[in-house]
């Protein structure tokens, strides 16, 4: 045990001030996980629900974002909260796309339509985004890092992002 411990301080002392920030995050974490909502349906039948979303983008001739993740997943429950709470974002996404939580948790991985829209998706980390064309072609696949500022994400790059993929 006491080697356990010189590990882990060892480790602390190696990764500087990180390992304060990740003790932080790690206990802020379920707190944070349980006040936002819960977006993610592992019950779901995601390609039943995304082919109905397809044919309502053929109607409304709007392009469909995924937001690949689970709610297990603080940041994907983050991305969420942002996205409604922040007023252009909402209004752009409410207008111009179809939107979908795509789950991915231990009870339905969705291996099959992951697969379909973005096999490579998974190397991404979560939450990631997935852009389909009203005929369900994948048009773009994009990483959420580069979306983050703080502990949040950045509503310029957001809007950025969402906006170069809006159906023309």
């Amino acid at each position: 045990m006491r080697r356990i411990k010189l590990l882990f301080l060892g480790m602390g002392v190696l990764m500087g001030v990180q390992l304060p920030h990740s003790i932080a995050f790690a206990q802020e974490a379920p707190k944070i996980q349980s006040e936002l909502s819960k977006p993610y349906h592992p019950e779901a039948d995601a390609q039943k629900d995304i082919d109905s979303l397809l044919k309502l983008a053929k109607k409304e001739k709007k392009n469909v974002i995924i937001q690949a993740g689970g709610n297990w997943c603080v940041w994907c429950l983050r991305f969420n909260d942002y996205i409604h709470k922040t007023a252009s974002i909402d209004k752009l996404l409410k207008s111009r796309f179809l939107y979908y939580h795509l789950n991915y948790s231990k009870e339905n991985k969705n291996e099959m339509v992951f697969q379909k829209y973005a096999p490579e998706g998974g190397k991404l980390g979560y939450p990631f985004f997935i852009v389909l064309d009203i005929n369900g072609k994948t048009l773009h696949v994009q990483e959420s890092g580069s979306l983050e500022k703080d502990k949040s994400y950045d509503e310029e790059k957001v809007l950025k992002f969402f906006n170069a993929w809006v159906a023309k």
